[in-house]
């Protein structure tokens, strides 16, 4: 379960105010539910993910966690940039307590790093930094998985080992998943949540959720229209 309580955050926006990603969130995520994050461009759907994995503090309330929640997929922000690759495996075999062997094993055979994996975190290309994040998190292995989009990360090839490999761990774990592509979301998750102007809407069914996502988008694109025709 990852409970919000109580959970706000908001960023300072460059001309003044404040982009407030959820105020006074209250909300309860149960296990055995694999769930879509839908929303529009800006509304803070990583951010949210950031939050329920713990890499990103609230600014008030805060967020429990009874199960193990992955790191978002993608996201190199766990990792530091003054270490290797193999560094930070150990590290973070150390911190979850696993075997450092065998994780440093599987992530090399997995992530396709070669000689870069003994080199700094630092030098590797975005592309790099998500293959080692998503290659960490398959080898732990978690309750829940939080996906930002990884699936795009490498070649035809390792995409579809990405795919392969995230099915077989699903088959006993739940996922959060941000995507553009309404496809994928439909093939892993049963049920979504909308995030709005701060606010989050949940919805027993996918379907369901994609209908409010793209209703969201339209009313948003007409506003805009809107505001062009008048200026």
């Amino acid at each position: 379960m990852i409970r919000f309580r109580n959970v706000s955050k908001s960023f300072p926006l460059t001309g003044g105010g404040r982009r407030t990603i959820v105020e006074n969130l209250e909300m309860m995520i149960p296990r055995g539910r694999s769930l879509a994050l839908l929303g529009r461009n800006g509304s803070g759907k990583s951010s949210l993910l950031q939050l329920a994995a713990g890499t990103m503090k609230p600014d008030r309330g805060r967020v429990e966690r009874t199960c193990s929640v992955s790191f978002p997929l993608g996201f190199a922000g766990s990792f530091h940039n003054a270490l290797t690759g193999a560094q930070n495996i150990r590290f973070v075999a150390r911190i979850y307590g696993v075997n450092e062997g065998a994780l440093m094993a599987f992530v090399d055979d997995f992530a396709e790093l070669g000689a870069y994996l003994n080199q700094r975190v630092g030098v590797y290309s975005s592309g790099m930094k998500a293959r080692l994040a998503f290659g960490v998190s398959m080898g732990l292995g978690f309750d829940v998985y939080l996906v930002d989009e990884v699936t795009a990360v490498g070649d035809a090839n390792f995409r579809a080992k990405c795919l392969e490999m995230f099915e077989r761990r699903l088959a006993a774990s739940d996922v959060i998943m941000v995507s553009h592509a309404m496809a994928t979301l439909r093939v892993f998750c049963d049920s979504g949540l909308v995030l709005e102007n701060g606010r989050i809407e949940f919805f027993h069914d996918i379907e369901d959720a994609i209908a409010r996502h793209e209703s969201n988008l339209a009313g948003h694109r007409a506003s805009a229209d809107q505001r062009k025709a008048e200026t």
